[in-house]
């Protein structure tokens, strides 16, 4: 019997929230009682059915595995976790007599109970997303303890659909692990690769048999330089895992995925295995140079990552190049969906013309089942949809906003002079001078609760059920209640708590030219936590002050130094989505300089002391290790240029959070922060 081919067009993945955050809904009510777990398991599994129903009307195949089933009530990693039984020890009473954990007790894995903290959570790739870190060492038991992704394909296959599975490869999952408390000083999860292959064996068996003929791992660790395990111990452990599985009688097809980037010396390494297929991130990698393979390649040419409707036809143009180096081609997204918002439809109040630029998920599908038409019938099957990608690029290139000649020439005048603010210790002695701070002086972060008081307070005013006076006046006693507090308490350097902001982000987003919000734009960040990212579409400019009379009225309730509030500009650009029509460093550039505005503006109003939040600092660093060098020096220069406009006396802080810092220490020097 002929094998089946793999799918001509398919996604790696799709957002799993829903498009109205009902899996969000949902699982928070389920943490709060109001529901049981089988009322959980209800609404998952019907939100997986309007997942397929919906992919499946916008050009996927319902019988060819173009489908992913790619569901997880909170982490995908997690999910790999479970099911092969690596359960941290400290939540082993969670496992019941069979060797396997209930719903309540995976939850209890990702948020901890009791003294049992939770698993630690940290950023998946350069991505927005986080997920949770396995513990692994010398008594982890492998073995299947979970059914669930194998339900979920029978589901799928009861109800007519042939769909995908997709787990997290076992490569990038004891890469992505860390050692157990227990495990000996310089064990590397790694190590139990050989232990590790039988599960996966298995779990490959149980699936076919529920008729999967088609499964996806996925491999992004390949693609990174990050990776502490030495690369010829990662290339020998793909090779000797993807030798394994394929040996697996009665398994499904093998497909690869490798999103965020090229997988470079990891191509023929897997390329000598006797997977099925491989799948290229085109988007963020390149096309393979000097290679060959039988297998079939997946070309992630629509961008995973980011909401642009971006260049179908060189899109095309890319995957009728990589048919060069495969007879069998189909077209992907770069990575999975679930980093992008549902629809653009969902989305009335933006503007049509900025709307015709845009792509989220069902407009990525439909753009592949496009592509996946041309790679079928020839280019001149599509030639009416790639003309329309390029009027539509055509058009953003020529928009009003796009390009503004003030916020050019304003970037393109400026001299090294802007990036510095003199030596240190003059600073020092010119801020001891005026701030009169003691030797230790204490201060925090900066936001405070966002209580369900600001959040209806705010709700109410966005309906208009309170007038924008009275909101005000709310915010104002907020405020003078965080400052009370805080003079309660004896903290030196005051803060106004942040009430007025929605999030830290989207805050200066409504305020600066060139960026546009959304209603449902809504992605995972991690378990149930979903964030709306606004969008960085045009230059970028200030029009007017925008946290200046919250500062100044904070002042006025103190006599302690009150300190202002800002996002930094790489923060901004990470937790957006930014234009992919210039440099990042020139876009940080434009943003740094209305920050700049900002920063002087408070100092002008006797604000000494203004604190510059970089979270994302460590986030966005690429992951291969030949970009880096000229991300660290864009980013600390747009830092730099924001904060450097600033007479000595004025103290500038910084924040970092989020992330190991170890690998930009020194650039997290190089800000010039007078603290940090």
């Amino acid at each position: 019997m002929t094998a089946p081919s793999f799918p001509t067009g398919s996604i790696l993945g799709y957002p799993r929230i829903g498009r109205r955050r009902e899996l969000k809904k949902a699982v928070e009510a389920f943490w709060a009682g109001s529901i049981t777990s089988d009322e959980l398991e209800a609404k998952a599994a019907e939100l997986r059915r309007v997942t397929r129903e919906r992919l499946a009307a916008l050009g996927l195949g319902t019988t060819d595995s173009s489908i992913p089933e790619a569901f997880s009530f909170y982490d995908q990693v997690l999910d790999a976790a479970v099911t092969v039984g690596a359960i941290p020890t400290r939540f082993e009473s969670l496992v019941r007599a069979d060797g396997t954990i209930d719903l309540a007790g995976y939850f209890t894995i990702a948020r901890g109970e009791g003294g049992n903290t939770p698993a630690e959570m940290t950023k998946w790739f350069d991505s927005n997303y986080h997920y949770l870190v396995p513990e692994i060492g010398p008594e982890t038991n492998f073995h299947l303890a979970s059914d669930r992704l194998v339900r979920e394909v029978a589901e799928a296959t009861t109800s007519g659909f042939r769909t995908r599975p997709v787990i997290v490869g076992p490569v990038t999952f004891l890469l992505l692990s860390k050692p157990s408390e227990g495990a000996p000083e310089g064990y590397q999860p790694l190590e139990r690769l050989d232990d590790l292959l039988p599960v996966y064996a298995e779990l490959l068996a149980a699936l076919t048999a529920v008729g999967a003929e088609w499964v996806q791992l996925d491999e992004p660790a390949l693609v990174s330089e990050s990776i502490e395990v030495p690369r010829d111990q990662v290339l020998a452990a793909t090779k000797r895992a993807y030798d394994a599985l394929s040996a697996v009688p009665a398994r499904p097809q093998i497909f690869v995925a490798a999103p965020y980037g090229s997988l470079d010396d990891a191509l023929p390494v897997l390329d000598s295995t006797p997977i099925e297929a491989i799948g290229l991130d085109l988007v963020r990698g390149s096309l393979p140079t000097g290679f060959r393979t039988e297998k079939t390649l997946v070309g992630g040419v629509i961008d995973g990552h980011n909401i642009w409707r971006g260049d179908l036809a060189a899109a095309f143009d890319t995957l009728e190049a990589l048919s060069a180096l495969s007879s069998s081609v189909a077209v992907s997204s770069s990575t999975s969906l679930f980093h992008t918002p549902h629809d653009v439809a969902d989305e009335p109040l933006l503007e049509d013309r900025l709307k015709s630029w845009l792509a989220f998920a069902d407009q990525k599908v439909a753009q592949i089942a496009t592509l996946a038409t041309g790679l079928a019938r020839g280019k001149g099957a599509i030639q009416g949809e790639l003309d329309a990608a390029s009027a539509a690029l055509a058009d953003r290139r020529v928009a009003p906003g796009v390009r503004d000649g003030d916020v050019r020439a304003r970037a393109a005048a400026l001299t090294d002079a802007d990036f510095g603010r003199g030596d240190y210790a003059e600073r020092l002695a010119a801020q001891d001078a005026a701030l009169h701070l003691p030797f230790l002086p204490t201060t925090t972060i900066g936001s405070f609760p966002q209580t369900g008081g600001i959040r209806k307070a705010r709700a109410a005013n966005a309906r208009g059920e309170i007038s924008e006076n009275e909101y005000i006046e709310f915010l104002k006693a907020e405020i003078k209640s965080v400052v009370e507090l805080q003079e309660q308490i004896g903290i030196d350097v005051i803060v106004h708590g942040e009430p007025e902001r929605n999030d830290m982000v989207q805050y200066f987003a409504e305020h600066l030219d060139g960026f546009a919000v959304t209603q449902n734009g809504w992605v995972q960040s991690y378990g149930s936590r979903c964030t709306r990212p606004s969008i960085l579409w045009g230059d970028v400019s200030r029009d007017a002050p925008i946290t200046v009379e919250w500062s100044t009225y904070t002042q006025s309730l103190t006599d302690k130094p009150v300190k202002g509030m800002l996002t930094g500009p790489v923060t901004i650009l990470a937790w957006s989505f930014v234009r992919d029509d210039q440099p990042l460093g020139e876009t940080a550039n434009q943003v740094a300089l209305a920050l700049r505005d900002e920063i002087e503006d408070l100092e002008a109003a006797g604000i000494g002391i203004i604190q510059v939040d970089e979270p994302a600092l460590r986030e966005l660093l690429p992951l291969k290790k030949a970009d880096q060098p000229a991300y660290l020096d864009w980013s600390v220069r747009s830092f730099r240029l924001a904060t450097s406009g600033v007479a000595p006396k004025t103290q500038i802080h910084t924040h970092l959070c989020y992330s190991e810092f170890g690998v930009v220490i020194d650039a997290i020097n190089k800000l010039d922060a007078d603290v940090t």
